[in-house]
């Protein structure tokens, strides 16, 4: 199975959050030349624009914490 099956559209709000966080942080350091409200702006200014360009934005689905019982959970579906 190819990494890309399971991919999923990410939603706007998605890929603004992520944009500012890129645009307000460097890894886990915040950087100090980018205000959050500047950061929000320019992020969901950049996503109106790839949203009026065609882009289609993909990401792999959230995964469960892992569980470290060993009792199996009631819904199968859910692990």
């Amino acid at each position: 199975m190819d990494a890309r099956d399971d991919l999923i559209p990410a939603s706007t709000s998605d890929v603004a959050e992520v944009l500012m966080h890129a645009l307000c942080y460097d890894g886990r350091r915040r950087t100090h030349d980018a205000a959050e409200l500047m950061a929000r702006l320019v992020s969901e200014r950049l996503v109106a624009y790839l949203e009026r360009s065609g882009f289609v934005v993909m990401r792999a689905p959230t995964s469960n914490a892992p569980d470290s019982s060993r009792h199996p959970h009631p819904h199968p579906h859910r692990r």
